[in-house]
């Protein structure tokens, strides 16, 4: 089967399988990763899944996923959260991420730096699962939905530092092995002052003038692909694929980008970013996984054990008992950002396949089940969480 057949075929499956998942509150783009996994235990066409061409296709939805998650980040909304909101946030996140690094440590035997940089990756937060189920409870507006919405955001602030050290890390493990260090340096003065211009610009760009959709689409095609080149240059990628994003958005003005905001997210969501989540999933090590279910087990009960308990530590006086333990479980969703990460730490050497198999397994494993129970313990405790006052 040559490549376009394969591509055919599964994203036909993406489509089948997505239209069940989302029955189960699951987005529809992790039918990717269930396939990918079932590839990893039975792969009948190896030539085709290590093609240069696909991984290369794959190597796009990761950079097209960040692009989207600095396209997605609000600057503004960040700086305006409550106090309750960052603190409840820095404490939940680095409460599993310290948590989490112990565990890494003494069960994998990784370094603590590396053991950290796992667990944090991990500990952030995929907001982005619940909010459907949050408006169908009609409970957006209540202090339990505008928790869950508030952290889930100023998490992103977390998810950008660590991408941004994870970039910088692999740049200079890279760069210090196949080009002139300086040169590596250069490009990412480059790469930053070229993402402060967009900001500085910011009043500049509401004068931008240009309505024509396919115009605006290829300059925001052009912005990325030259962040990417540049990034490419000082082997971070992925840092200039995030930058390129935050630009666009602060720079073009919110009338324009939203004459191709639907675009943008078909070609990233539609095309891109499934043969990522196919790739992420053909990577696991099987093997691994049914010698050692354990791990899988341990990571699963200490992650979502820290964050309810973090959250009841720090949410109970202002959300009651049953309401800090669903803000908990609702923390406890998983999205992209932890399985980039955790794929540029593997690509780059710096992480084996055992701790990459068990973080994409336990990822997994949240993405069915915490959407599922937190839709039934919203049906049992509703109308505690609706006396709540309206934020």
């Amino acid at each position: 089967m040559n490549l376009f057949l394969f591509l055919g075929v599964i994203f036909l499956m993406i489509f089948l399988i997505g239209r069940f998942i989302e029955k189960l509150r699951v987005p529809w783009i992790f039918a990717a990763l269930i396939i990918g996994s079932f590839l990893a235990i039975y792969n009948p066409l190896p030539d085709v899944t290590s093609s240069g061409i696909f991984e290369f296709l794959a190597t796009l939805g990761m950079y097209f996923l960040l692009f989207m998650i600095g396209f997605e980040i609000d600057l503004d909304k960040l700086k305006k959260r409550g106090r309750f909101i960052a603190k409840s946030a820095a404490f939940i996140i680095l409460l599993e991420g310290i948590a989490g690094s112990i565990l890494i440590h003494y069960l994998f035997g990784y370094s603590w730096i590396i053991s950290f940089i796992v667990s944090m990756s991990f500990a952030t937060v995929g907001e982005a699962i619940l909010i459907p189920i949050l408006d169908e409870f009609k409970i957006v507006n209540t202090k339990l939905g505008q928790s869950v919405i508030g952290i889930g955001t100023f998490d992103d602030i977390i998810e950008i530092i660590l991408l941004v050290i994870v970039g910088l890390w692999i740049g200079k493990i890279a760069g210090n092995q196949d080009m002139q260090f300086p040169l590596v340096i250069f490009s990412l003065i480059v790469l930053f002052a070229l993402t402060a211009g967009f900001l500085a610009l910011k009043e500049k760009g509401r004068k931008f003038s240009i309505h024509n959709i396919e115009t605006l689409f290829f300059i925001v095609l052009a912005v990325l692909f030259v962040f990417l080149g540049i990034g490419e240059i000082a082997e971070s990628g992925p840092l200039a694929a995030l930058l390129s994003g935050i630009a666009v958005k602060t720079f073009i003005p919110k009338k324009r980008l939203e004459l191709i905001e639907k675009e943008i997210k078909a070609l990233s969501y539609g095309f891109f970013a499934p043969l990522f989540f196919l790739l992420v999933g053909i990577s696991l090590d099987i093997k691994y996984l049914v010698s050692f279910p354990l791990f899988i087990l341990a990571v699963v009960i200490v992650s979502n054990g820290v964050k309810i308990t973090g959250s009841y530590l720090m949410a109970k006086k202002e959300l009651g008992v049953k309401g800090s333990l669903l803000l908990g479980v609702g923390l406890s969703a998983r999205f992209s950002t932890s399985l980039i990460i955790i794929k540029l730490l593997l690509d780059s050497g710096i992480v084996g396949k055992d701790i990459y198999s068990v973080i994409v397994a336990s990822s997994i494993l949240f993405t069915f089940i915490v959407p599922f129970l937190f839709s039934r313990l919203l049906v049992r405790w509703k109308s505690s969480v609706m006396r709540q006052r309206k934020v």
